[in-house]
């Protein structure tokens, strides 16, 4: 229970009590880690106000990675208030993502340019610029976290440009392992299998694939928030400390599975 002690992180995309986020910050601060949150508008923030009470949140910050241009240096203006209130970072949880639910339904064929675009920018080069910005203040190395979904690797209904975007995440986290490697400071993510979040109802058709992957994963379940969080702390924790470059799944096994049994196709 003491694997974060004396480590100060960022986590980045805490929502609700449900939020994956969320799951990794509680997992951390029950291992003595030093929380930082963020939010994105004065509306989430009184929703997470009362969770950063519950980890000891002391520093709460505002990041808006939208495409706006008021939000162009969001993330450097972040690091950097960061690095003038608390001082280095030990590591970063990187748990943001952004689609139109309006075009997280239907074909792929149909995604709007402006969409495909912001998309991409938010869910994808946001982790590129925190990973910039942050090792920075990553004096003794440490560990960023971002986080993928199963839709990178193989279509999933309704998924469209976010599985393009979490392709480009997962890639992205391979050659910034590489970049950052030489200072000690460890890229890897995490594919949780599906789960109950706001950002999971936003899909189309979000409980069909809840059903599916619960009857055809090896362990007949999808993973719940502890069970992402105890990943997490295994890979922002120095037990890990010789891994980077990893794609790391929580998903009930779902991923070795090609063809079902026949007796589970029909869910």
């Amino acid at each position: 229970m003491n694997l974060m002690k004396g480590k100060t992180g960022l986590i980045m995309g805490v929502a609700n009590e449900r939020s994956i986020a969320w799951g990794i910050a509680n997992e951390l601060f029950l291992n003595k880690a030093n929380i930082i949150l963020t939010f994105q508008n004065d509306g989430l923030k009184k929703r997470i106000i009362p969770l950063s009470e519950k980890v000891n949140c002391k520093n709460l910050y505002k990041c808006d990675v939208s495409l706006k241009p008021e939000n162009e240096y969001s993330i450097e203006n972040l690091i950097e208030n960061i690095k003038k209130d608390i001082g280095d970072l030990d590591f970063v949880v990187h748990a943001l993502a952004y689609s139109d639910k309006d075009e997280l339904k239907g074909k792929y064929l149909d995604t709007s340019r402006i969409n495909f675009l912001s998309t991409l920018d938010i869910s994808t080069f946001s982790f590129t610029r925190v990973a910039k910005s942050a090792s920075k203040i990553m004096k003794n190395g440490g560990s960023l976290l971002t986080l993928t979904y199963a839709g990178s690797k193989k279509t999933t209904p309704n998924y469209n440009v976010m599985g393009v975007a979490k392709a480009a995440l997962e890639t992205s986290v391979k050659y910034l392992s590489v970049d950052l490697g030489k200072n000690n400071i460890r890229v890897n993510a995490i594919s949780a299998g599906p789960m109950k979040t706001i950002a999971g109802a936003a899909i189309t058709g979000a409980r069909h694939v809840y059903r599916y992957s619960e009857k055809v994963a090896p362990l007949k379940k999808n993973p719940d928030l502890q069970q992402v969080g105890n990943a997490a702390l295994y890979l922002l924790s120095d037990i890990s400390s010789g891994v980077t470059g990893l794609t790391h799944y929580v998903d009930g096994g779902l991923k070795v599975v090609g063809i079902p049994d026949q007796d589970l196709v029909n869910v």
